[in-house]
């Protein structure tokens, strides 16, 4: 029994000190740049600066499918599945389109263009800049899901139609995790305003 114990605390250990390593790594990762203009009581109004991301185009809008399936192969990429084998750096959130089809995008660390990132080994994978932008958006913790990420969408429109804010039908899934981090999740559904 003791050595059940013993087990039992060292697992529990390492899972403590992975979950501390996650947190604080995600302290150093470069983030989608944006001022926040306006909070209201369950959401804000932010303006993003211009862009560039790496992009992947799914046949699917379910989220589970899409994340794994997207994950996998963007991560690839920045790995080092480019012609140059070059690793480049994570950043944080990864951003999903919220369409009848998925687009999954990461973005690219602010030291690169268009010109100087690696090519793809992936043909599905292309680069687009995306233009500043005013969003409003709304954040929830836990584990995302098609479900959760729908009613936090419900709950944005709701919020922009009481306040009379025009928004357009350009909606993005944001979550800023490592998909083993546990603790302080953080997620986020964004809409352009018109």
């Amino acid at each position: 029994m003791k050595i059940v114990y013993i087990i039992l605390g060292i697992l529990i250990a390492l899972f403590v000190a992975s979950q501390i390593f996650f947190m604080s790594s995600q302290k150093n990762i470069e983030q989608y740049p944006f001022k926040v203009v306006k909070t209201y009581d369950n959401f804000e109004i932010r303006n993003y600066e211009a862009t560039l991301f790496t992009a992947v185009k799914l046949a699917t809008n379910e989220y589970d499918k899409a994340s794994s399936k997207g994950f996998s192969v963007l991560a690839g990429y920045i790995f080092g599945g480019n012609e140059e084998e070059e690793k480049i750096a994570m950043t944080s959130p990864v951003a999903m389109t919220l369409d009848d089809t998925t687009t999954m995008m990461f973005m690219v660390p602010k030291k690169y263009t268009k010109e100087n990132l690696p090519t793809p080994n992936d043909a599905s994978i292309e680069f687009k800049e995306i233009p500043a932008k005013k969003m409003a958006a709304i954040t929830f913790g836990g584990w995302a899901d098609s479900e959760k990420i729908e009613s936090y969408k419900k709950k944005l429109i709701a919020a922009l139609e009481r306040e009379g804010i025009k928004y357009s039908n350009n909606f993005l899934f944001l979550g800023y995790n490592a998909p083993f981090e546990v603790f302080n999740r953080k997620n986020e559904v964004i809409v352009e305003l018109e």
